[in-house]
């Protein structure tokens, strides 16, 4: 892995934290909705930081098994490192994922 893969696994990694830890339990508490919502911006805002640096470049991140662009190499390593935030988060906060139509 290059220095531009760490960059961009840190970044997620920075936003995500800082989501759970301190933007979450302030706006959206444990609204399911209100958290999808904040999330949305959040990877939006991974996205646009990382597609400012490697937009119109042929660069090609190593996935271990695989090569990806910068799109999916960021949507697929915020998901990974998400995850246990997001386990963790719905536990603590009570979060109920009742979705109404």
């Amino acid at each position: 892995m290059d220095s531009l893969e760490f960059t961009v696994i840190g970044l997620n990694f920075v936003i995500i934290v800082v989501g759970y830890l301190v933007i979450y339990p302030k706006f959206a508490g444990n609204s399911f909705k209100k958290i999808a919502q904040c999330d949305l911006v959040a990877t939006a805002l991974s996205l646009l930081i990382v597609g400012s640096q490697c937009w119109n470049t042929a660069y090609a991140f190593n996935m271990f098994l695989f090569e990806a662009n910068w799109f999916w190499f960021t949507v697929i390593t915020y998901l990974l490192i998400e995850i246990p935030f997001m386990q963790w988060y719905f536990k603590k906060h009570g979060v109920d994922i009742d979705i109404e139509r």
